[in-house]
């Protein structure tokens, strides 16, 4: 990947609205063809063996390449407002972009959070104005705040859900009284995603081992932060979703504990209960924190070995149904405190992809599944209105990738605002050449296009 990354000069380049990709392997449905994709006013008008067209067309050959729908991810940080020394929506965007991740949701937990609709919408208003990448919000859950979560049902084909913290979180965001956990679970008509993990279990086995040992290190964490936490939170979610037949999406499952609370019985869109998988759980282990320290302390932790390999025979035997990255950016300092005041976070939206194409290279998944859990179930389980897939008449949200040239992570090449990745010096032999976003090529051959910005997804929630 290039150190230099330029954004094109500003001339007619972007006024260009039809773009022709030829000769390339088309990822999309669980199948490969080859042939030409035509796009045309933000969507793709053709799909076929051998396009010819007429009048004003820019074409990029795909000869060699594969052409992936864009990437959606359900869950990001990207600070923006009130934590923008750490990351921003433009910058966040912009590395989630030129990873080939081309729609967003976010976050409730900025400064303030995002707990009336005011400030929901307050941030959709930066993202239209700074947003390289399409994007979503969530409505943030405290323990009073509960008649304007429940407002947010009344936009509900015009925001991606309600986010719940079952465990500690920033601010007043830990929603653990039970009154209030019934009364949105009852009366919510959009998705709740949780954060689970239980926070009594956290707290004595901090206790304890502080009491044992002192000073902590990052090695720590998942004793801290352990199995029985995520299984005991994970399962309460789940009774109370049943119980109120609620839609349910459980954030980062970390544990195969968790795993026996998941089913692949049903089709995914008849699923009233799904989960995700985060690509630092399915790639990094405990192993790595006397290599890498707090450079990987995250909520919830990464665990023991045997986690990590239960995680993936879960994902490729669909009881987990989305990969994301819960990119959390926080600055080097932040991450360099002695453990017990590091902040808990990764960032890695630049190169989740990347990271998964590497472990299509090792031959541990199939990119077909990749594609599904990456972009189709992520349209599935949030019901995204015309984005997730490669079909005539869906919105043009593309990737065209390279599975045979290599991308080194490294300083040079790190987009986000914090300017580290725990992947630093880490190949991945694939690299991305072109994104789309809407129909606008926003990302080609290390060059941005800013001159048009993301849009608001849309849910068609019948």
């Amino acid at each position: 990947m290039s150190v230099n990354l330029p954004t094109f000069a500003m001339n007619k380049y972007h006024e260009i609205m039809a773009y022709l990709i030829k000769n390339t392997c088309i990822v999309s449905d669980n199948k490969k063809i080859f042939g030409d994709v035509l796009i045309k006013d933000k969507r793709i008008e053709r799909i076929d063996g051998n396009i010819g067209t007429k009048g004003k067309v820019t074409e990029i050959d795909g000869t060699n390449q594969h052409l992936l729908p864009g990437c959606i991810d359900d869950q990001v940080h990207f600070r923006e407002p009130g934590l923008t020394h750490k990351a921003n929506i433009y910058t966040e965007s912009r590395a989630a972009v030129a990873g080939g991740v081309t729609s967003f949701m976010e976050m409730p937990n900025t400064n303030p959070p995002a707990f009336t609709q005011e400030l929901l919408e307050e941030k959709y208003a930066i993202a239209e104005r700074n947003s390289l990448a399409n994007y979503s919000f969530f409505m943030g859950t405290g323990n009073d705040n509960l008649e304007e979560v429940l407002q947010t049902n009344k936009k509900k084909d015009r925001v991606c859900g309600v986010k719940i913290f079952m465990g500690s979180s920033t601010g007043n965001l830990l929603v653990d009284n039970p009154l209030v956990l019934g009364r949105i679970f009852e009366g919510s008509e959009l998705l709740i995603a949780t954060h689970c993990e239980e926070e009594s279990i956290i707290k004595h086995n901090l206790q304890q081992l502080k009491a044992s040992k002192g000073v902590l290190e990052p090695a720590d964490h998942p004793i801290i932060r352990n199995e029985e936490a995520c299984f005991e939170s994970s399962f309460k979610a789940i009774q109370l979703a049943k119980k109120y037949d609620s839609r349910l999406h459980i954030l980062h499952i970390s544990t195969a504990r968790e795993l026996q609370l998941f089913g692949n019985m049903l089709p995914l869109k008849d699923k009233r209960i799904t989960s995700e998988v985060c690509v630092h759980h399915l790639h990094f282990t405990s192993d790595d924190y006397a290599r890498l320290g707090n450079q990987i302390k995250c909520n919830p932790a990464i665990k023991a070995p045997h986690n990590k390999a239960a995680l993936w025979e879960a994902l490729l035997d669909d009881r987990l149904d989305v990969i994301a990255t819960d990119h959390a950016p926080h600055t080097w300092g932040e991450k360099n405190e002695p453990y017990e005041h590091a902040h808990a976070g990764l960032p890695l939206v630049q190169h989740s992809l990347l990271l998964m194409l590497y472990y299509v290279k090792q031959g541990k998944i199939s990119i077909e599944k990749v594609v599904e859990k990456m972009s189709h179930n992520v349209a599935t389980c949030f019901d995204i209105k015309d984005r997730g897939f490669i079909r005539e008449g869906y919105y043009a949200d593309l990737v065209l990738t390279d599975l045979n040239d290599s991308t080194t992570v490294s300083k040079d090449n790190i987009l986000y605002k914090c300017g580290w990745s725990p992947l630093e010096g880490f190949t991945m032999p694939a690299s991305i050449k072109h994104t789309f976003v809407s129909g606008h090529l926003a990302y080609s051959n290390n060059a941005f296009d800013e001159a048009v910005k993301g849009e608001r997804l849309l849910f068609d929630r019948g």
